[in-house]
């Protein structure tokens, strides 16, 4: 777990980390949420429609973000307080997403800090991208 300052963070800062998506998570996802759409839940007719397979939920892989913020940039001691985020491509099981955050710029009167973030696959293929904007409770 890193853990930078509000005071060392500079716009251009940038830190990745890796998860490979698993059937395991997906598992673990429904459970949680309890979302049964059958695009998630039934690779068949995933397929019908002109997709892979199964598709990862996009909350899954969104909630990287908030992996990226609370344990990679800034890290501990700091909270989420907002996220936007869009979905360009599906993500299937077994893909292995690579996700980028970039501190963009930094707000001196309230103490947030606004990141760029996005998630690409295996192919370099962006798959969602978001803007978050964190504070700090040190």
């Amino acid at each position: 777990m890193k853990h930078y300052s509000y005071e060392s963070l500079e716009p251009g800062m940038k830190e990745s980390f890796q998860r490979t998506v698993t059937e395991e998570m997906m598992e673990l996802f429904y459970r949680i949420s309890g979302d049964n759409n059958p695009m998630h839940m039934e690779g068949g007719i995933a397929k019908s429609k002109g997709f892979s397979g199964r598709l990862v939920y996009g909350m899954l892989t969104a909630s990287f973000y908030s992996t990226l913020v609370g344990v990679y940039l800034p890290g501990e001691k700091c909270i989420l307080q907002e996220l936007d985020t869009s979905f360009h491509k599906p993500v299937y099981i077994g893909d292995q997403l690579l996700i980028t955050g970039t501190v963009r710029e930094k707000d001196e009167l309230f103490r947030r800090v606004r990141i760029s973030a996005v998630i690409r696959n295996q192919r370099g293929e962006r798959v969602s991208k978001a803007a978050i904007t964190v504070g700090f409770y040190e």
